[in-house]
């Protein structure tokens, strides 16, 4: 009698600064990653409590660890101190609460083949990865988002060259211990060559991320839950130029608002943010400041009414600051892209975001800092607001998206380059 030998799933753990039901893009990235490979591998996420909002509901705050499953996926979360965006202090205290509570929950999780860590929180994500590597024995593949402290000095957030450099050797070194790094962008690649420059290359691999296009996707102008988004914010009978996403500072958003104000007697054009971050309180008192009565903030919006929210902007911005090309690629883009919605893009030449655009010709682009290109683009769009070419521009980007930008085909690449590490 023969026996048969039942296929047990590798175990993968996910280090996931933010997860489900937490808006942040890498965790809603993060959580359909998760989902996608639970037929492949048993899978534990290591995470916070809900709290990218800074908020703590209460139902999280009398444990230090909580367990749960959701779809198939086991998660422990961690209890953080609550927190202020735009206080450096609180915000130090809650990654590091997160970075500390993930070393000790690795022991929590048993055998373990393969970690897998995101370069979030900056540079503690990777080491956590590391950690989780020699704790486990167990393969490391390490998935980085954004370049840090190459994203740090693009802004100018911290000057200190003694911080950057430690920054700069500990994330090396977690893509030397990695026994994989994947990148997201093609531009990231060059990034992370010239990080060792003729010394030895991390293995290393470019998969681009993605928006579900199955629950994004173009709703017609009359759609009700689309009008009523535009009517609880007074979007109505406006051509609508719309901001959605973290309102942080790597966008250069404030400069933009400097533009922005050279057409606040344009009664028939209302720009629209949609989203919080720690420069949004600057821009609506410079909005205030400046009576820019066509400009709005909308507060973040549950991933079930993003359909509707994306569907209400006639035009998106998809912005980085000068020096992001090869750091992170906007995933902006590919909700807009997945809403059938043209681009207003402000990128530079080369960067990931801009090469799709250019490929796709699915809307305007122009360099960071170009603020009389930007100011020329959004007269030629409210020019042609009520023409074709923009509804042209916004299929092209769906088709593209539909065609190769695919969830499905993102997490097949990811399962293929998991299991290549071997076991």
């Amino acid at each position: 009698m023969t026996n048969i030998v039942p296929n047990v799933k590798k175990k993968l753990l996910i280090y996931a600064h933010y997860y489900h039901p937490d808006v942040a893009s890498t965790g809603q990235i993060l959580k359909e990653l998760a989902e996608g490979m639970r037929h492949e591998f048993d899978i534990t996420v290591i995470c916070v409590v809900p709290s990218y909002t800074g908020i703590v509901p209460a139902e999280y705050k009398t444990k230090k660890f909580y367990k749960e499953e959701i779809n198939g996926v086991k998660i422990v979360r961690i209890r953080v101190p609550e927190f202020t965006k735009s206080n450096k202090m609180s915000r130090i205290k809650n990654i590091l609460s997160y970075f500390f509570g993930a070393l000790v929950t690795t022991f929590k999780v048993g055998k373990i083949d393969y970690v897998f860590s995101i370069s979030q929180p900056p540079i503690l994500g990777g080491l956590i990865g590391v950690w989780g590597k020699m704790i486990k024995n167990a393969k490391y593949i390490y998935n980085i988002q954004d370049f840090n402290p190459e994203q740090i000095m693009a802004v100018g957030y911290s000057k200190n060259q003694l911080i950057l450099k430690a920054m700069m050797m500990f994330d090396k070194f977690s893509c030397k211990c990695a026994d994989k790094v994947i990148v997201v962008g093609r531009d990231m690649i060059e990034t992370l060559k010239g990080r060792f420059k003729d010394k030895k290359i991390p293995k290393h691999v470019f998969i681009n991320n993605w928006i579900d296009e199955n629950k994004i996707y173009p709703l017609e102008s009359d759609n009700e839950k689309v009008l009523a988004f535009k009517k609880r914010y007074g979007l109505n009978d406006k051509f609508v130029i719309m901001y959605s996403g973290n309102i942080g500072l790597y966008y250069d958003l404030e400069n933009l608002m400097k533009v922005i104000k050279k057409f606040k007697d344009k009664e028939e054009v209302v720009f629209a943010f949609v989203g919080e971050g720690s420069v949004r309180d600057k821009l609506i008192l410079y909005k205030e400041n400046n009576k820019l009565d066509n400009v709005v903030f909308i507060p973040y919006q549950e991933k079930a009414d993003l359909l509707y929210s994306l569907n209400a902007g006639d035009i998106h911005w998809v912005v980085n600051a000068k020096g992001i090309r090869g750091v992170s690629v906007p995933s902006k883009l590919y909700g807009v892209m997945a809403a059938g919605k043209p681009v207003l893009g402000v990128l530079e030449k080369g960067s990931e975001a801009r090469l799709i655009i250019e490929e796709t010709g699915c809307g305007y682009v122009t360099e960071p800092g170009d603020y009389e290109g930007i100011e020329e683009i959004i007269k030629r769009i409210l020019y042609l607001r009520s023409d074709s070419a923009l509804v042209d521009m916004g299929r092209k980007g769906r088709e593209y998206l539909v065609e190769n930008l695919t969830k499905d085909v993102s997490i097949k690449k990811y399962v293929k380059e998991i299991e290549s590490c071997g076991r």
